[in-house]
């Protein structure tokens, strides 16, 4: 069921999204930047990160504590008062991440790690845990917190909030961001 002031994106918006990108959520500082696999189609149509209506990761982040309330897609840009921003391992819309190559990862991974030593948040939490392992060339790494640091960011792994990730749950999803969110909080105040 669609929230309240969700637009739909028409087939040819769809069409014309693939191979495009959105713009980045950041700013220096963040206490975590979020980092999703790579933007669909919808989300691509629309330039908002996490749009299917379907995709756990809105509801996630609330129910885990990191916003007020249940944001919409459309109020991405508010998450930077809360010091919280939204990229992607890989920056281009395609209908399936099973369309993207090992080497576009690698690739990502590079430009993601570049993108973190400029805007230095305090976590980058990665939502996905084969594009983190790929990206990275971590292939044993598991979700919750890595060893694996980019200067002085922590690295944290997240599962995939897609709807079609039937290994979890929405209340399992909500509660692995809560532990990130306890973590970050933890850090912030020492």
């Amino acid at each position: 069921m669609p929230e309240t002031g969700h637009v739909r994106p028409t087939k040819d918006q769809l069409a014309t999204a693939h191979n495009t990108t959105i713009p980045d959520v950041i700013a220096p500082g963040l206490d975590v930047l979020f980092c999703g696999i790579n933007p669909g189609l919808y989300s691509g149509a629309l330039k908002q990160h996490f749009a299917r209506p379907g995709n756990r990761f809105w509801p996630a982040l609330h129910q885990s504590g990191f916003t007020p309330r249940r944001y919409l897609p459309e109020e991405q840009d508010r998450l930077l008062d809360l010091k919280l921003g939204i990229t992607n391992v890989v920056a281009r819309t395609t209908a399936r991440a099973d369309e993207l190559t090992a080497d576009e990862f690698r690739e990502g991974g590079k430009l993601l790690q570049a993108k973190v030593e400029e805007y230095r948040p305090r976590w980058l939490a990665v939502v996905g845990i084969t594009a983190y392992r790929t990206a990275f060339g971590f292939p044993k790494a598991g979700v919750g917190r890595q060893e694996h640091r980019i200067g002085d960011t922590r690295v944290w792994v997240l599962p995939n909030p897609s709807g079609l990730n039937a290994h979890w749950t929405p209340a399992g999803l909500a509660a692995e961001f809560a532990e990130l969110r306890a973590a970050s909080e933890t850090r912030r105040n020492r």
